[in-house]
């Protein structure tokens, strides 16, 4: 009862909160809105969109759960995210202008998450690119979808390189435990036993042909992200909830379940006053004789490399943050263990029903940055004992072929 009173406390703010969202812009709907009613949805203001926060007779704290349980599989519409086909000789060669990551070394099928710079060494956004053999295709977050093309326009000039946005493709994450034998089901192409995480195929999936199925995820779980046309979104949900153990989930069980996986939500915990090295991200770019890291050659790399691969000094880090006893927010200001000098910020905050204890992360100076570093934070005008914890919060279960 104690940890319930807990996590509904945490999440307080989330109805209401609208989420980055621009308030001039009327809402867009995806092609599961009329689904997502259906189904309970309580819609709420996110990157623009109408998306549902939970379901009637599940919310948040079941959704979560059902996500990590054996067997069990959550449907999160994540379609207002930005699909993008790049084209062309030098589409790679631009992209490794624009992003931290190897793409040469990607092979056919293979995806990573890499992160978008700028001139100024710091993240435009995070994103999920694959090499899909003929052509590069990538998936940005919602939020910032126009202003990452914006930002790859100004440099396209002089390279071989198309940009080809799928503005009416649709995308549906399955995840948890549940979600191979879900997908196999609808699949019966797919060896799924032979596909790891972070790789990518077509394949005709609940008989719609075409569908980009990518094993990958944002709650920590086993899943998969399935790119569809939009007119046959509601026809592949409806298959999925066939399914045994299939249940929808909206944006405050991804929200509590990425966090304790210890994942960046950009906007949050990563923006454009954050480099790669202070949000403890440098594994996107490869290992400190990897060729990203001593040949570089993308936006900004000279802001937090030496010439040889060598991290510059940075003053402030990316931690984990347990040990409190009541949920820290976001803003909510980091101290020393003496409560007497202000060391950082959280950046995202709440209760971990699979944790089982309160949970965040945010930026401490770096030397307070090593794990079970002892510091305090101020919620509601008391000082709580904390430490700096090692992430994820709880052990991930992504596929990895044996």
């Amino acid at each position: 009862m104690q940890a319930a009173r807990l996590f509904n406390r945490a999440l307080r703010p989330v109805s209401a909160r609208t989420f980055a969202t621009d308030s001039s812009k009327p809402l867009a709907k995806t092609a599961m809105y009329n689904y997502h009613l259906e189904l309970g949805g309580k819609m709420v203001p996110f990157a623009d969109y109408h998306l549902p926060v939970q379901y009637e007779g599940l919310g948040v704290l079941q959704e979560h759960n059902h996500t990590r349980a054996a067997n069990a599989a959550s449907i999160f519409d994540v379609s207002h995210m930005g699909q993008i086909i790049w084209s062309g000789k030098d589409a790679v060669k631009f992209l490794e202008k624009m992003v931290v990551g190897d793409l040469q070394g990607l092979k056919a099928g293979e995806s990573k998450l890499s992160l978008i710079m700028n001139e100024q060494g710091t993240i435009v956004d995070d994103t999920v690119i694959t090499n899909a053999g003929d052509y590069v295709y990538m998936v940005v977050n919602g939020a910032c979808k126009w202003k990452d093309m914006e930002h790859f326009k100004k440099y396209m000039s002089g390279f071989d390189v198309h940009m080809d946005y799928l503005e009416t493709q649709q995308l549906l994450a399955v995840q948890g435990k549940g979600a191979r034998n879900a997908v196999a089901a609808l699949a019966p192409s797919l060896d799924l036993s032979k596909m790891n995480f972070m790789t990518s195929t077509i394949a005709t999936v609940a008989g719609i042909p075409n569908c980009r199925v990518t094993r990958c995820g944002y709650t920590g779980e086993d899943g998969f992200e399935i790119s569809v046309s939009e007119k046959e979104t509601e026809r592949l949900a409806r298959a999925l909830f066939a399914q045994p153990n299939v249940k929808p989930a909206g944006l405050g069980a991804r929200d509590s379940l990425r966090l304790e996986a210890g994942l960046c939500l950009y906007g949050n915990d990563i923006d454009e006053t954050i480099n790669p090295v202070e949000a403890a991200l440098t594994w996107t770019i490869g290992g400190p004789k990897s060729r990203r890291r001593t040949e570089q050659g993308f936006l900004g790399a000279e802001h937090f490399l030496e010439k040889g691969g060598k991290l510059k000094p940075i003053t402030k880090k990316r931690v984990g943050i347990a040990g409190m006893k009541a949920p820290a927010r976001g803003h909510t200001e980091i101290y020393d263990k003496e409560g007497k000098v202000k060391i950082g910020e959280v950046t995202s905050g709440g209760f971990g029903p699979t944790f089982q204890k309160p949970l965040a992360m945010g930026y401490v100076t770096t030397e307070h940055a090593n794990e079970d570093t002892d510091v305090s934070l101020l919620v509601r005008g008391k000082m709580l004992p904390a430490k700096v914890t090692k992430m994820p919060f709880v052990p991930t279960d992504y596929f990895k072929v044996a």
